[in-house]
């Protein structure tokens, strides 16, 4: 998870860089450079202090060493000079790994000015190597402050989050592990500890408590030392260790992408990691392959040059987060089993491209479907996502399954996100643990468990769709709003015109607008386009306009549920918050699909009632009506009697 010390850390190398490099690419290439240089020399110094050798700066490249670089006695062109020198040389170093020769190769200094050098290299000292995730911390917060993470729907996924989905779908030491687009390779590093510390003396299943280890945002490997103690622990063999190296696979499309996770790879032991630059969805190369374990956060949105995917997807589309999950579950073995972020779209948008997918899901192994807030991608993004856990074996003898809802992930919801009690994780890993288990299901949080048989028609996975129908509705009756209201969409642009006779209603505020109308009736006026007005309620009762970013809810003319406005106006604005939570999806802009909004479930109670608690409704807002007046009719006096005094 990108904390507030890295983003410092790293907004202050780029500020020191700024002046002398405009460029943020150029900005991305020298604290990436800066950044391996600085972790070699710690892997060599941790070396050193484990009885071993330096690997890295040995056999005449020792004078290249970062200590000797940051040596106060340096002077700052002396420090200038020995930096260009290292960087240029040590493409040629045979003492490190082909891989870290290709990151220095052409590499340069684009300034020559050895204040900013010298700033430059202390800010990044700032920087540890302990488990590498510093570096995919850094180096993703770098291409978030470019742009391009979004602009390619490519969003950092928090180490948490990674750690919940490796601990549920468990792989095994003798299990092939993909990552379709593995990015930094953060699902690929979190199994590879994951399945070290099952192979450690050091382990005590019985003792072990993961559920508190997410609680606290981390895992059992989380510091230096708790997986140094893990190791000294190891029962795996040499034989068995090499076969677990050989059994991780990585695929990116962005060679930036790759560089960093066969970095990060190497350094945690793996001597010649198997991460390819390779487009998945395009090139057929590796369509044959099958694995045990697949879990990945493939991006979110189509580029805007489109895709052009070959022809032996089963779900014929262009669209990225479709395509991904088709993949998946076609890489998976007969065994397989896999933990797959998507977009909330994947698991509820009507249209038939993705009915089919979600029909294939379900038939492929699909088991759970978890629903995580939108605010667990921030800094980077606001975005409504799901998990898909799909496990073959099992969900060939299971007929249902378990629907989830994550409000809480131990962090705050703003852009710091610091951490804080309220976590669901914990409690979710032990519903799905018991549910694989046959295991009686606590009500620690919101789940349903819905046969497969129910999931029908349009295949819907979106979790509230069966969450609602469990919740206590206090002794009333619940209908979705469907029964109580016909629901039209707004049909003008929310666009200010010429001031006139007639309401125009948006989502924010109302106006009076041109003559034209497009309603003549008592109705409720509901935003569901408006990122900052979702589920605001207005009432009006007239001819009115209403813009596109809203619903019109008119009672229905059946008289089976009578409704009375002045109720349901106060009741949507005051359960405002649970709809927009509840309904809410999009990644750049939060909106409200209609569907959703009319399978939404709501309390009904008797007309008779309605019309009790309406009237004390309109009694209030009179009060309120002539409170006001009277405010304003004092801070008019209040304004008479200061001129009277002065003029």
């Amino acid at each position: 998870m990108l904390d507030a010390t890295t983003k410092r850390k790293i907004d202050s190398a780029r500020q020191i860089l700024v002046g002398k490099v405009p460029d943020p690419k150029a900005q991305v290439e020298q604290i990436t450079t800066a950044l391996v240089y600085k972790f070699m020399d710690d892997m060599d110094k941790e070396s050193q202090e484990l009885g071993g050798e330096t690997k890295f700066f040995t056999n005449g490249f020792e004078k290249y060493s970062w200590t000797k670089l940051l040596d106060k006695r340096l002077s700052g062109q002396e420090r200038l000079d020995l930096y260009v020198q290292a960087i240029t040389n040590m493409s040629k170093n045979p003492h490190i790994p082909q891989l870290f020769r290709d990151i220095f190769k052409d590499a340069f200094l684009p300034y020559r000015d050895p204040e900013t050098l010298s700033l430059f290299l202390k800010e990044v000292d700032n920087f540890s190597y302990d488990h590498s995730e510093d570096l995919g911390n850094a180096f993703e917060y770098l291409l978030s402050v470019l742009g391009s993470q979004g602009d390619a729907g490519q969003f950092r996924t928090p180490r948490h989050i990674i750690d919940f989905i490796v601990e549920i779908v468990d792989p095994k030491k003798n299990e092939t592990i993909l990552d379709p687009a593995c990015g930094t390779a953060g699902f690929l590093i979190s199994a590879y500890k994951h399945i070290r510390k099952h192979n450690s003396s050091n382990f005590k299943p019985e003792q072990e408590k993961d559920e508190d280890k997410i609680k606290k945002g981390e895992t059992a490997l989380e510091t230096g030392l708790q997986e140094k103690e893990i190791y000294r622990g190891d029962l795996l063999t040499p034989n068995e260790k090499s076969k677990l190296m050989n059994n991780f696979v990585g695929y990116d499309i962005s060679p930036d992408m790759v560089k960093l996770s066969l970095v990060n790879m190497y350094l945690h032991g793996f001597s010649n990691p198997k991460i390819f630059e390779y487009d998945s969805l395009t090139s057929e190369k590796h369509w044959g392959e099958q694995f045990d374990v697949i879990m990945a956060n493939p991006p979110f949105m189509t580029p805007k040059g489109g895709i052009r995917p070959h022809k032996r997807f089963m779900v014929q589309s262009k669209k990225a987060e479709v395509l991904f999950v088709d993949l998946i579950i076609e890489h998976m073995n007969l065994h397989g089993r896999s933990g797959v972020i998507v977009p909330d779209g994947v698991v509820s948008n009507p249209g038939n491209l993705y009915v089919n997918l979600r029909k294939m899901a379900i038939e492929n192994g699909l088991y759970a479907v978890v629903s995580l807030h939108n605010s667990v991608f921030r800094p980077y993004a606001v975005a409504k996502t799901s998990i898909l856990l799909f496990d073959k074996a099992f969900a060939k003898n299971n007929k249902s399954v378990l629907f989830l809802k994550v409000e809480n992930d131990g962090f705050e919801k703003g852009d710091q996100r610091r951490k804080i009690e309220a976590n669901d994780l914990p409690k979710a890993l032990r519903l799905l643990r018991a549910f694989k288990e046959n295991k009686k299901l606590e009500n620690g949080m919101e789940f349903a468990v819905v046969d497969k048989e129910d999931i029908s028609g349009k295949f819907s996975l979106f979790v509230n769709k069966y969450l609602i129908s469990t919740r206590d509705s206090n002794g009333h009756e619940t209908k979705p709003v469907s029964e109580l209201f016909d629901i039209e969409k707004g049909s003008l642009q929310s666009t200010k015109s010429t001031e006139g006779e007639y309401t125009f209603i948006t989502a924010a505020e109302e106006w009076s607008t041109h003559n034209a109308f497009t309603h003549d009736r008592e109705a409720l006026v509901f935003a569901h386009g408006a990122s900052g007005s979702l589920g605001r309620t207005h009432y009006v009762n007239g001819k009115f306009i209403a813009s596109d970013l809203c619903f019109i809810l008119t009672p229905k003319q059946d008289g089976k549920y009578p409704v009375n406005l002045s109720f349901y106006h106060a009741y949507f604005n005051s359960i405002r918050e649970q709809i927009v939570g509840d309904l809410a999806k999009g990644a750049a802009k939060l909106a409200i699909n209609k569907t959703d909004f009319s399978n939404y479930q709501i309390d009904y109670i008797p007309i008779d009632k309605q019309n009790e608690i309406g009237e004390e409704i309109l009694e209030q807002r009179r009060q309120i009506k002539e409170m006001k007046e009277k405010i304003v009719e004092a801070e008019e006096n209040i304004q008479a009697k200061i001129f009277e005094i002065c003029s």
